[in-house]
């Protein structure tokens, strides 16, 4: 009857948090009318949400003892259990993965792929057809997401995006910006009468440069024909290290006392914390009440980093900025763009040609940051982006991350301009609300929505265009060879040593 009893009020306490997170108020709602609707959007939508993905299942007992097996091994950072449900390349692992830095810590066994072209990149794929204890859907391709035909049918357009976290989004998460956008622009296309329908592959994948991407678009996008290929990502080629020539050393740790291993307690609500609303609350109550702090005072007096929601105190430093680099008016032709971008520009070049040679078109997004000089943020509820800024950015100011992010910006609007693509300049639009954000890039279920949102009122202009001049929807689709065989394959290992 004890038994009985808690599991019927722990069901009902769990059916009210999402009932009452169903009736709280979006964070997004109040920028709402301030996001210009594209002709023949309307404002109603915006609440409404994709329909259940027809590829959704329960996932395995096999892959539920993976996450176990991962639990088990006491190696559990960051995204290491769902990278166990990754494919990785087996270029870029190697012949022995007990010698790889960061897979040596699997549980045993991963999975891996051999690529086509003997090439590095892309460092992993989704495994196929899956859907993870982690919450991730994929299609046949990999992607996350519904299916999607191979052969290009009449009377579709197809949208393919390309980017890193911030466009796959997280796993556990119920939508991907993406699946939003697609969804919403089947609605639009039923509002008007138009006889034509929107498929969207969303090729993204957390934790991957610009040469990943290209690899992607030339390997697994440009075989499925996209009419249009968007381009979101501007983070993990972020590095400002070569603008620092006397760059202070990077923290060891957080400037806060650092908190004991993960009992059971805390690993079960973890895994629970994928699936359940009441899990994740009781998760986000410990983390704010419970986080250790550091009782030697900072150096601005005002007790531990981040205590106030300011930025934390940074050691000196000069940033010299490449000489005759014209930060205004930059040449893209240059070798020695800030923050990696003329490698990301030649990539980009990569990508714009596949993308024409399957008869596609490329756009580019401006990448949003929420970081900005001075921004004072909530010290409990808005810590997971103080940490990333101060100290996953350390030491760099708030005041040159923000600068960089306006140059990066401009450089990818004037390459935009220079090839005669499409600009969509999604950062000027995307509010600065740390209640939309997980951290400086990444948002929440909600901010991944407005997120969506204003990617809609973007690509209309460009889908009316296309509609208008009859290029869309093709009559006629180029023979394109089909995707290169995906076979996952299973390697299992020991490894004598663990790091850490």
């Amino acid at each position: 009857m004890i038994l009985l009893s808690v599991v019927l009020c722990t069901a009902l306490a769990e059916g009210m948090v999402r009932w009452l997170d169903a009736q709280e108020p979006s964070a997004a709602l109040r920028y709402l009318d301030g996001i210009p609707l594209a002709e023949g959007v309307q404002r109603a939508w915006f609440a409404d949400d994709p329909p259940p993905l027809p590829n959704r299942r329960t996932f395995s007992a096999s892959d539920a003892e993976l996450v176990r097996r991962v639990e088990a091994s006491g190696v559990t950072d960051g995204t290491r259990r769902a990278d166990m449900f990754k494919v990785w390349n087996s270029v870029f692992v190697g012949p022995d993965p007990c010698a790889h830095p960061y897979l040596k810590d699997a549980p045993g066994q991963i999975y891996v792929y051999d690529p086509p072209d003997g090439s590095p990149w892309p460092r992993f794929r989704f495994l196929p057809d899956t859907t993870t204890p982690i919450g991730l859907v994929t299609n046949a391709y990999g992607f996350r997401g519904g299916p999607v035909p191979l052969a290009r049918q009449p009377k579709t357009i197809r949208i393919a995006f390309l980017g890193a976290s911030t466009t796959v989004s997280s796993h556990h998460f119920p939508y991907s910006y993406p699946e939003h956008v697609g969804y919403w622009l089947n609605r639009w296309a039923a509002e008007k009468k138009l006889d034509v329908r929107f498929e969207v592959l969303n090729a993204g994948r957390e934790s991957i440069g610009s040469p990943d991407i290209a690899a992607i678009m030339r390997n697994e996008v440009a075989p499925l024909a996209p009419d249009l290929v968007v381009y979101y990502e501007g983070a993990n080629q972020f590095y400002l290290g070569p603008l620092v020539p006397d760059l202070p050393p990077r923290p060891a740790r957080l400037p806060v006392a650092t908190p004991p291993p993960p009992g059971l307690f805390a690993r079960v609500l973890e895994d629970l914390s994928y699936s359940s609303v009441l899990a994740k609350r009781l998760q986000n109550l410990i983390a704010e009440y419970a986080s250790p702090k550091d009782p030697t005072p900072s150096a601005a007096g005002g007790g531990a980093p981040g205590a106030d929601g300011r930025e934390w105190p940074k050691p000196e430093y000069t940033l010299v900025w490449p000489t005759g680099v014209d930060e205004t008016d930059p040449d893209l032709a240059r070798k020695d763009l800030p923050v990696s971008l003329s490698e990301i520009l030649a990539d980009l070049g990569r990508i714009d040609a596949t993308t024409e040679a399957v008869g596609g078109e490329l756009a580019l997004a401006s990448f949003k940051w929420l970081v900005a000089d001075g921004m004072v943020l909530d010290p409990a509820r808005h810590r997971f982006i103080l940490e990333y800024l101060n100290f996953g950015y350390a030491p760099f100011r708030y005041r040159d991350l923000e600068r960089l992010a306006v140059f990066q910006n401009r450089v990818l609007e004037k390459y935009a301009k220079e090839h005669r693509i499409d600009f969509l300049d999604l950062a000027r639009l995307m509010p600065s609300d740390p209640d939309l954000y997980i951290d400086a890039i990444h948002g929440t279920p909600e901010g991944i929505r407005l997120r969506g949102w204003v990617m809609l009122q973007l690509l209309v202009p460009v889908v009316d265009r296309h509609l208008a001049d009859g290029t869309w929807p093709k009559k006629s689709f180029p023979a394109v060879p089909p995707p290169a065989p995906f076979e996952p394959r299973v390697v299992t290992f020991q490894c004598e040593r663990k790091a850490g």
